[in-house]
């Protein structure tokens, strides 16, 4: 097993990052005609603590959430999706939790980003628990905390917590331009928390931002996967759609397939992918076995209209891995 989990600590998983609200228009074309949108829970680490819960893992939360009706709907959502918000914490008066709205269109969905100075990027390091991270085995960070203090240092705080109590640390580069102030501050601080990680995930476009300043040519994922790996890290995963995925270890590349399905919108795939193959590591599966978790999931996601409503449980994941062809993209040079 390429992580060796610590079997004996009691908490399966414990994300990192943001919880913010997702309205998405529910009228198929430009936003600009929609009449009505749908709330959601949204953001990245928000998305795949609840595809984890429901595919049966025990999921807990480091966060921080507005004082306001928005905020209480981030934190009651998650507590009634099993995931524990013992740990979420309720941000200064006037700090609003961050907004995303969903543009859904044929062949094109676009996302319009509010996190300036939201209450996700105010976790901070007086919040954390140790021994909370410690029972865990594995720490689940969203990059998007690594844009702005005090959540950055709260993650290099993190980090630490959960090196030196054996719980593996797995960093989502999950970038989002506008909450970056420059692609030169990003690629520093993705470059230091990804050399502290046992498992680094991404797309090749997330890739190429953490090495704007130290490899800008570079659009060689084995490449990208060597570096990282020569300074420790176990796993490197690095996701293209449609055109499946690649997992970098120090010993093999695996290619990872896709399950082709008719989509509404591509968000959340990412989400539900890493769900889906964090489960089958923590479970263990094979790498071949996990990424076909992590494709069915996928699958199943983008054909809903929301993120988090949308991550299916396990008994849909391996229904439908029973029911669909599993598609291996040709394998990279």
């Amino acid at each position: 097993m390429y992580l060796d989990f610590d079997v004996t600590k009691p908490g399966d998983v414990v994300a990192f990052g943001r919880a913010t609200i997702d309205l998405y228009a529910n009228e198929i074309g430009p936003l600009e005609d929609a009449v009505t949108l749908s709330k959601y829970v949204g953001g990245s680490p928000a998305n795949t603590s609840v595809a984890m819960a429901r595919l049966g893992l025990k999921v807990g939360y480091i966060g921080k959430v507005s004082d306001d009706p928005l905020g209480r709907f981030i934190t009651s959502y998650l507590s009634k999706n099993s995931v524990d918000v013992s740990h979420i914490a309720v941000a200064e008066p006037g700090i609003r939790s961050g907004v995303t709205i969903g543009e859904i269109k044929t062949g094109e969905c676009n996302c319009f980003m509010y996190r300036k100075d939201c209450a996700d990027l105010h976790i901070d390091c007086g919040q954390l628990d140790e021994s909370y991270i410690a029972k865990h085995k594995m720490l689940l960070v969203s990059g998007t905390s690594l844009s702005h203090p005090p959540a950055r240092e709260a993650v290099f705080l993190a980090l630490s917590y959960a090196r030196r109590n054996r719980t593996r640390v797995v960093l989502d580069l999950d970038y989002r331009e506008d909450t970056w102030d420059s692609p030169e501050e990003a690629s520093v601080y993705y470059t230091l928390a990804a050399e502290n990680a046992d498992m680094v995930v991404g797309t090749r476009d997330e890739f190429d931002v953490m090495e704007y300043l130290f490899d800008p040519s570079n659009q060689d994922n084995g490449k990208s996967a060597r570096r990282l790996l020569d300074k420790g890290v176990s796993l490197v995963s690095i996701k293209q759609g449609q055109k499946g995925s690649f997992i970098y270890t120090g010993e093999k590349t695996y290619v990872g397939g896709i399950y082709p399905t008719k989509v509404l919108k591509t968000f959340g795939a990412g989400d539900s992918y890493s769900s889906g193959f964090s489960y089958g590591l923590l479970k263990g599966r094979t790498i071949d076995e996990a990424l076909k978790y992590a494709a069915a999931a996928a699958s199943i996601t983008i054909t809903g209209h929301s993120c988090s409503d949308a991550m299916p449980d396990l008994k849909q994941v391996e229904r439908y891995m029973e029911e669909h062809e599993y598609v291996l993209p040709p394998r990279e040079l």
